[in-house]
């Protein structure tokens, strides 16, 4: 009987147990994702990726920064117009309070008498407007008490148009101060992103990525240059005393939504630099390109504006030979570079 038994199988072994062992871990390792196919991880990026990625970033981060300057611009001007409607209010409530106060002294005087007349009674009444209502009561008061009547009903229509406009502002300035909120968030969320990028990098790397690209502007910004040398060809003096002033802030930091003495963004940079040279310019760089004569890149005197990017979202400082200061983002301060480091916008001669 022993002949008839089914012999046993020898487990695989040497060449074919390792084949084997070698399928089995290479589909686990598949399944797993540490092995080929949708399994890989993705590839670190190179230096010149991540800049690239930062420069977008910091870009997008820019077109933010101007929608938020704009936005503080018109809710500093809000709150301005809200604090002077608030003024006017009480000057006219002063105003108001004197005029009853003439009224009460002549009620007074008239009840004293044995009488007291009715649209005195209804001006001193708890409901003052009611009395306004009735022509006819004004019509029987004397010349004078008529007169301040008048006056009184005339305050109180100021106040409540005032009033309302009061209103409107803080309608307005609410808006703004949301529009405020979202448009710093972005900002904020830019930079955040761009700085993780970089800290994937070692400091060589982020050296290069920082400085590689402006090796030409910091070798013209350690050159022998000068402000009045720079300033010297400008068209006029303010522009001059421009170009000058730029040149003292060049290595300050730059801050998104900081218009000096110590830091800047870009629009700020110029805002403070025509600031210093006597002259008023808006915040944004939107606002800025028409806030003198357009001229063309080959037109280009030192103290012109210059704009990059079909947004209009950066601006510098045209100061001769190419060059333009400019407070280009956070992983740099103010410096020189040459115009054609950015897609050229168009350029504004302040006048």
């Amino acid at each position: 009987m022993a002949a008839h038994r089914r012999p046993r199988r020898r487990p695989a072994s040497g060449g074919a147990a390792r084949t084997a062992a070698t399928l089995t871990l290479a589909g686990a390792a598949t399944a797993t994702g540490l092995g080929g196919g949708t399994g890989h991880a993705a590839p670190q990026p190179t230096p010149a990726q991540v800049r690239a990625k930062v420069d977008k970033l910091y870009q997008q981060a820019e077109v933010a920064t101007e929608k938020y300057n704009g936005a503080k611009e018109k809710a500093d001007a809000a709150e301005r117009r809200l604090e002077e409607l608030r003024d006017e209010v009480a000057r006219k409530e002063d105003r108001l309070n004197a005029a009853r106060e003439v009224l009460g002294s002549a009620a007074a005087a008239q009840y004293r008498g044995g009488g007291l007349a009715p649209a005195l009674q209804l001006a001193l009444s708890a409901d003052p407007d009611g009395y306004l209502d009735g022509a006819a009561f004004v019509e029987r008061a004397g010349s004078r008490q008529a007169a301040t009547v008048s006056r009184v009903r005339k305050e109180l229509r100021d106040i409540e148009q005032l009033r309302g406009a009061a209103r409107v502002e803080v309608a307005s300035l609410t808006s703004r101060r949301a529009e405020l909120k979202r448009h710093r968030e972005t900002v904020t969320g830019k930079l955040g992103a761009a700085r993780r990028l970089l800290s994937g990098l070692t400091a060589g790397e982020r050296d290069r990525v920082g400085h590689g690209a402006d090796e030409r502007a910091s070798r013209a910004s350690a050159g022998p240059r000068t402000a009045l040398a720079a300033g010297a060809q400008a068209p006029d003096s303010r522009s001059a005393a421009a170009v000058a002033y730029a040149h003292q802030k060049l290595g300050s930091p730059y801050v998104w939504g900081a218009t000096g003495p110590n830091a800047f963004d870009c629009s700020g940079l110029t805002q403070a630099a025509y600031r210093a040279a006597g002259v008023s310019l808006p915040r944004t760089t939107y606002a800025q390109i028409d806030a003198g004569r357009r001229v063309s890149r080959a037109q280009l005197l030192p103290g012109d504006l210059v704009f990059f990017y079909s947004g209009i979202s950066h601006v510098g400082l045209y100061v001769g030979d190419g060059m333009m200061i400019h407070a280009p983002n956070p992983s740099a301060p103010v410096r020189l570079a040459p115009v054609d480091q950015m897609p050229f916008a168009g350029a504004t001669r302040v006048v």
